[in-house]
């Protein structure tokens, strides 16, 4: 008879928490490399074995906490966690805070005191060695570097509000650690929960001085451009609410609706936007702030008051966070110099929104309420001055702090930019950026332009190029291309009509072909181009000699003599030709000569501007010789 079959198993159950027992259960792959499941209770455990062996060392972390590290996660790298080897670590660790705070709690001793031997006096805190740790492992980049910020998050939402303020003093203590730019990328955000959660347990009225830790802790540890911390859109804390008696009590020295008028003016501040975009809220507004300074001004406050009211010996009544609207109150609050200026403060601040600067004219005020603003706020300034000890003081140090509030308020309406500014690193060599070139006026353009031939001017100075000069042929070239008639070089476009151009040609010319510098007497600047350079068309007009046009027989022209405008310098010229010779052919021989230097020196006193045609130099040279042909004339008659 066969036995019977074995029974099929059970269905696997819907609980979870079995499964690690089935993964024990399960048959072993037929791989022989593959590892042997682990479970993740049994890895976290062992890690935090190797952790709590570490705390026990009194040695600094940088001796151990690497080791310790590589013995628990075994990572891939020696020295850099991968992310899950990371997120491993950080619950091992996470667990094994928890466990530290209850211990400490099941001892009866602070959380940041458990550990610490009372007969050596020594700190040997287990959480602080714990935090000192991962602190450690995080600036050096081992572990990710947010990782202690989470086990500081963790470990205020698991203490009191006595031990928190002991946590806090860890971390004002750690705080330039904290800050550096590896780790404060890292935790910002969550420094910034840990602290807002924080501030959220604390009471505002028995917790001032701890809150004030707090707040200054994050001023600190945030840069000023911090756009957590800025308020960019403007919101207004309108559950800032001002409670005051709605109905007339019996006893009271005031009168009820000043009382009500007076604390009526804390909702406009409250909520100063919805004021002024709300005509009707606006004239209740101004109303109400009459009514009160003018009660101000009927009651002035004498020196006694003042001296009663000393905010220099009583610090503790000028700085008061709310006054108390008691309508039993107002008559006592009426002489109290601190009370009367609070509200004239918040009246200038008021204003002071209303005038930011960088408002379009739909957000600003309407014309008409610049001119009640302009008139109260004169009021306010007058009755703040009145108010002894010190008024004029007082009012000039609230006007200078509310001028230099505008800058604030224009750094916010420009976006924040950030006031860190990177230090310009100057690069050595010729790697570095091109400098500028410095602009120099010099008085005219030309020399100005010397200036941009190199960027740096002493090796312009002293370049072998500088000092060569081109010869004739070569300068004169261009001018050469644009005589030739089969280029179709259009006349406004030729380099005659070139001032400077001419005129440094001419000194070329001058000083290393004078013969052909004289052909600027007869044909022009176009006269001086070498022949070579030109076509021959163009050549034929320029073939005959300048000696040529002198030496031709003298004609004696009579027309237009009186109408000559050299005659004059003829006839002043007449005594020294008389004294130079007595000989008619010496005379006659002189004319040509005579005639030739006029026509050099002419062209050289000739400025670039008035470099004219062959005409012109041609009329010139016939001009002299008719005048010295008139001069011998005049001497042959006397």
């Amino acid at each position: 008879m066969a036995e019977p079959s074995p029974p099929p198993p059970p269905p696997p159950p819907s609980n979870s928490g079995l499964r690690i027992l089935l993964a024990k259960d399960r048959a072993p792959t037929s791989s022989p490399s593959a590892p042997a499941a682990v479970s993740s209770h049994a890895d976290r455990d062992r890690i935090i074995g190797v952790f709590r062996t570490a705390l026990s060392r009194n040695e600094a972390p940088e001796a151990f906490a690497l080791q310790a590290v590589q013995e628990a996660i075994k990572p891939q790298k020696q020295t850099v966690l991968v992310l899950e080897e990371n997120q491993t670590l950080e619950n091992a660790l996470r667990r094994l805070l928890q466990e530290l705070v209850s211990s400490a709690v099941q001892s009866g001793k602070g959380i940041m005191q458990y550990g610490n031997s009372l007969d050596s006096g020594e700190s040997n805190c287990l959480i602080t060695r714990l935090l000192d740790i991962m602190l450690y492992l995080c600036e050096r980049g081992h572990v990710e570097g947010g990782m202690v910020f989470q086990l500081l998050e963790d470990l205020t939402d698991m203490s009191t509000i006595k031990d928190c303020k002991d946590v806090f003093g860890y971390i004002e203590s750690k705080q330039d650690v904290l800050g550096k730019q590896e780790l404060f990328g890292r935790g910002k955000l969550v420094m910034l929960r840990t602290c807002n959660q924080l501030l959220r347990r604390l009471s505002k009225s028995n917790d001032v001085v701890f809150c004030g830790r707090i707040i200054m802790f994050l001023a600190h540890f945030f840069p000023l451009s911090e756009r957590s911390a800025l308020n960019i859109k403007g919101v207004f804390n309108t559950s800032n609410e001002t409670k005051y008696e709605k109905d007339a009590t019996d006893g009271i020295s005031v009168d009820f609706n000043f009382y009500q008028t007076l604390w009526s003016l804390q909702e406009h501040f409250r909520n100063p936007a919805l004021t002024t975009t709300n005509p009707t809220k606006w004239q209740k507004f101004a109303s109400n702030l009459t009514v009160v300074l003018s009660t101000f001004e009927a009651q002035p406050l004498s020196d006694a008051d003042g001296k009663h009211n000393n905010l220099e010996q009583e610090e503790d009544a000028a700085f008061n966070i709310k006054y108390l609207t008691s309508s039993k109150l107002m008559g006592l609050e009426l002489k109290d110099a601190s009370f009367r200026r609070h509200i004239l403060v918040q009246c200038l601040i008021f204003f002071d929104y209303l005038k930011a600067p960088g408002k379009s004219d739909k957000e600003g005020p309407s014309e008409s309420m610049k001119e009640e603003i302009k008139s109260c706020e004169e009021r306010v300034k007058n009755l703040l001055e009145m108010i002894p000890p010190k008024g004029k003081e007082f009012l000039q140090s609230i006007e200078h702090i509310l001028e230099r509030e505008k800058n604030w308020v224009w750094w916010k309406r420009d976006g924040c930019p950030a006031f860190e500014k990177q230090p310009f690193e100057k690069k050595s060599g010729q790697a570095g950026a091109r400098k500028r070139k410095p602009r120099w006026r010099l008085g005219n353009k030309e020399l100005a332009q010397l200036w941009k031939w190199a960027e740096l001017n002493p090796d312009a100075l002293t370049d072998s190029d500088r000092v060569r000069m081109p010869s004739v042929t070569e300068y004169w070239k261009p001018l050469a291309e644009d005589m030739d008639t089969s280029a179709g070089i259009e006349e406004e476009y030729h380099h005659k009509n070139n001032r400077v151009y001419c005129w440094k040609g001419l000194r070329f010319q001058a000083r290393q072909d004078l013969e052909g510098f004289s052909r600027f007497c007869d044909y022009g600047i176009e006269g001086v181009v070498p022949p070579e350079l030109l076509p021959p068309d163009v050549r034929a007009k320029f073939n005959s000699k300048p000696g040529e046009k002198a030496k031709r027989p003298k004609r004696e022209d009579t027309k237009g003599t009186s109408a000559h405008p050299r005659e004059p310098q003829v006839a002043a010229a007449t005594p020294e030709t008389d004294g130079g010779g007595s000989g008619g052919d010496q005379e006659e021989g002189a004319v040509p000569m005579d005639s030739d230097n006029g026509a050099g020196e002419d062209g050289q006193k000739r400025s670039p501007g008035e470099v004219s045609g062959p005409e012109s130099g041609q009329c010139e040279a016939e001009d002299d010789g008719e005048d010295n042909t008139k001069s011998a004339h005049s001497r042959d008659r006397r």
